[in-house]
């Protein structure tokens, strides 16, 4: 099996762990913390804003299931990336768009990909995700780990995650592992 590894942060981990773990292709998916300056942060030094971090996922896929370009197009449909550190009622540095490349191929499809976002005109308001050189990632504490999954009654969950998860079958359901599908 081939692997490659993509490093995203588009607001809270638990949304985006949960739609991209549904996804064909996606061999792991691992909330956690990246871009920051503090090594090994916890949740709560995170949530302060003076880390540097984005609230991130660590993405393990096999491109010939499910190539980069598929996880970006999710990645850009499945949060607003209009919006500066902001998600929603989620608020600070931690939440802010980011795509972390490896490599300069990742870097040049995640410029193309919002390159062709941009002329789409999906978003009315201009795009401020931003798309920097991977440098660090630290693995969140291990309750935030399958969160939505293992709290579906929570609030957060049933009025945040599931209408994002709703709409990645909406949009890409084809995309979506057979154990997820409804």
């Amino acid at each position: 099996m081939t692997k490659e590894t993509a490093t995203l942060a588009g607001g809270c981990f638990w949304c985006t762990e949960a739609l991209f773990k549904r996804l064909k292709g996606v061999i792991s998916v691992t909330p956690g913390y990246a871009g920051g300056t503090k090594e090994n942060p916890t949740y709560e030094e995170v949530c302060s804003g003076k880390t540097g971090h984005a609230e991130s996922t660590q993405i393990d896929f096999d491109p010939t299931i499910i190539p980069y370009e598929k996880i970006l197009d999710v990645f850009w449909h499945t949060h607003n990336p209009t919006t500066l550190n902001q998600q929603g009622n989620d608020i600070g540095t931690q939440y802010r768009s980011v795509i972390f490349y490896r490599g300069e191929k990742q870097k040049e499809v995640a410029l193309k990909s919002k390159e062709n976002l941009e002329k789409e005109g999906l978003y009315k308001n201009k795009i401020v995700t931003e798309i920097i050189p991977f440098t660090n990632f630290y693995k969140a504490e291990n309750y935030h780990e399958n969160y939505y999954d293992k709290n579906k009654n929570y609030p957060y969950c049933t009025y945040v995650i599931d209408p994002k998860i709703q709409k990645l079958m909406q949009k890409f359901g084809k995309d979506v592992k057979e154990e997820y599908k409804v």
